[in-house]
């Protein structure tokens, strides 16, 4: 059990600072240490084919990437590595090549003689998963490791011999079942998987070593990571980490959930390398991952040194920081979603765009499946009469005026609200930053019940003073429900996107927050409110804290993938996408099937030319289904367990 003031895991809180690493060689492009975060992909070719691998080499590098990864499956793939290569260099690339290897140690013994670096998954790599062994006893545990070793050592001396790097590489869905018989499928089998490896890797004298994490759920990666950081620290070690949400999917959902994920452990000075999953075409990965990155750079120079502080809740497993029920906030309630409209003149089309559409012939008001619980109104007071089931906010003193305040409630600064005596009875917003904490005595407030705080900042790196003021909250002892606050301005969509998605989506993460406020001053336009409330309630989404719409857990396609991933995705989405909350998983092939969806409700997995396997859970529901009926049978899977209704 790791003691409270034992939860380290990064070099500070409170202020952003990389932690530094070893420096390992891939090619010509060091990593880690204090070299830049690099960014990398990986090809979706069958890699056989040499000429098209390579023209989607080279369309990625275009884009950004720094390092390619390339699926190996077998003997025949890794050989072919030498005429990519080849070619490559040929056309003068010389960007570093990577490996991928699951289940075939001898294709990572030949690979490993070609390229730059090998990836190598513990929990596939000369290990067993049968999933048909539970218990273990020490000596046939050790047994085990003693059969890892002596099939694992041969590619470790070809990578000393040929100055090869490798990653050790563990997937959340992929764990051993000796891994899950002491430490199950959770973030800790996750960090002793990759551990075991590494140590024999040291035990040869071999230390060229790159580490990841990855899950499709960014909770599970997020804390599996900082366990690996807090754990390396224990045993001496610093090699770089790889980041990635594994199996995000597409569109904006799926930059949500890798700004969440890896966005969270870049805010903790975590990671060396980035690669961004997305269910499209490859080239399009590196510019996410560079505008994640981007919000880094020079930061350690340009920003505020604030006080650090230690956390007050583990950070390597999830709680919900305690609070009072104020009406709808706090408690066990979902997180709410405020949309401000407090900057233009209340239309219709305006609360259509967060979740209210008003139906002339039925004359009633029909709800969206993400309406916003709250509108902040600010000093505007609407000419049109607004469903009664929303309730808006007002700057306290215009609040203070309105007629009729059944569904409508005050927004006050810290400062304001202690000085008046004109209140809600019900509830009132009152706004603080980790300044006002410091210096404004909280203890008059502190047991009032009408009273929900929402914490704001200033700072472009906000979410480490926000999380400072929630750790300041719980050492106070404080249960005030908390709204996480967020202004943006002077940004773009996609960069809107990512940083929002990071900012408050880490926090939610850690077990903090009641509630989601985000607003924009930006001359761009297509930042308009329906962007603002979709985003919110995608950050939720992603954190799993609010479930409003379906989950897709999409592979991100390779070398090994068995059909049209993006056709498919979309295929299955256009008859899914109503069943809200239900978890599908779509993956391109048995090495990303059952493991990388291990918390899928539902699954569909290439496992043959033309031929599907269909899942429910991690259990095998029909097998080899011919492609053209795949699609349907899923549904019917769906609809014989319960999970379907149709569409309204």
């Amino acid at each position: 059990m790791i003691k409270i003031d034992e939860y380290k895991y990064c070099n500070g809180l409170n202020n952003y600072s990389r932690f530094l690493t070893r420096e390992v060689f891939i090619g010509n492009i060091p990593l880690g240490g204090s070299n830049p975060i690099r960014i990398q992909s990986m090809t979706t070719t069958n890699t056989m084919d040499t000429i098209a691998t390579v023209e989607e080499t080279i369309r990625m590098v275009n884009s950004g990437c720094e390092y390619v990864r390339i699926t190996a499956p077998s003997i025949n793939e890794a050989e072919n590595l030498k005429n990519i290569k080849a070619e490559l260099r040929k056309r003068s690339y010389n960007i570093p090549l990577i490996a991928d290897i699951h289940f075939t140690p001898n294709a990572a013994e030949v690979a490993a003689r070609i390229v730059e670096k090998v990836r190598v998954n513990p929990g596939n790599y000369a290990d067993k998963k049968n999933f048909n062994k539970i218990e273990y006893t020490d000596d046939e545990y050790d047994a085990e490791i003693s059969r890892i070793t002596k099939r694992f050592t041969p590619l470790i001396n070809v990578c000393k011999e040929y100055g090869t790097a490798m990653r050790i590489g563990t997937n959340h869905g992929s764990l051993s079942d000796r891994i899950m018989s002491r430490s199950g499928d959770t973030p800790l089998g996750m960090v002793e998987s990759a551990l075991e490896f590494v140590r024999i890797c040291e035990a040869n004298n071999y230390y060229n070593l790159v580490l990841s994490m990855k899950a499709s759920n960014p909770l599970v990666m997020v804390q599996a990571y900082r366990l690996l950081v807090h754990m390396m620290m224990e045993e001496g070690m610093k090699y770089p980490l790889h980041l990635g949400v594994t199996e995000a999917g597409d569109g904006e959902d799926a930059r949500i959930k890798s700004a969440v994920g890896i966005g969270t452990l870049l805010e903790d000075g975590i990671g060396d390398t980035v690669r961004v999953s997305l269910t499209e075409p490859p080239e399009n990965e590196a510019p996410v991952a560079i505008e994640l990155v981007q919000k880094y750079i020079d930061s350690e120079e340009n920003q505020k040194v604030i006080p650090e502080t230690k956390s007050v809740k583990n950070p390597f497993e999830y709680s919900k920081r305690s609070t009072y029920n104020v009406q709808n906030i706090g408690s066990s309630n979902v997180p709410i979603v405020i949309s401000d409209l407090s900057n233009i003149n209340l239309s219709l089309n305006d609360l259509r765009s967060v979740g209210y559409k008003y139906d002339e012939a039925i004359d009633k008001w029909i709800l969206s499946d993400s309406p916003a619980d709250y509108i902040y109104l600010g000093d505007r007071i609407p000419k049109l009469e607004l469903p009664q089931n929303v309730y808006t906010i007002y700057n306290f003193q215009t609040w203070s005026t309105l007629e009729e305040k059944k569904s409508a409630y005050p927004f006050f600064r810290i400062n304001d609200f202690i000085d008046t005596k004109i209140k809600s009875e019900v509830l009132n917003f009152v706004g603080l930053s980790v300044e006002d904490i410091e210096k404004i005595t909280l203890q008059e407030i502190r047991n009032d019940k009408t009273i929900v705080l929402v914490l704001t900042t200033e700072k472009a790196l906000g979410m480490s003073e926000q999380r400072r003021a929630f750790n300041e909250l719980m050492a106070l002892d404080i249960h005030l429900p908390v709204i996480i606050k967020r202004n943006y301005t002077n940004i773009n969509q996609d960069k809107f996107i990512l940083y929002s998605a990071t900012d408050v989506g880490g926090l939610f993460l850690d077990g903090f927050g009641d509630g989601i406020w985000i607003s924009k001053k930006s001359e761009d336009r297509s930042i308009d409110v329906e962007l603002l409330n979709r985003t919110a309630f995608g950050i939720l989404q992603a954190t799993r804290t609010r479930i409003t719409k379906t989950e897709y857990i999409a592979c991100p396609s390779c070398g090994r993938t068995l059909f049209d991933l993006v056709e498919v995705t979309n295929k299955i989405r256009s008859r899914t996408e109503h069943l809200k909350g239900v978890k599908i998983g779509i993956m391109g092939c048995i090495v990303n099937g059952p493991g990388e969806m291990a918390d899928a409700d539902f699954g569909y997995v290439g496992s043959g030319i033309g031929k599907i396997t269909l899942y429910r859970g991690k259990d095998v529901i029909e097998k080899n289904v011919d492609e053209k009926y795949a699609v349907d049978k899923l549904i019917q899977i769906i609809k014989d367990n319960g999970s379907w209704v149709e569409k309204e």
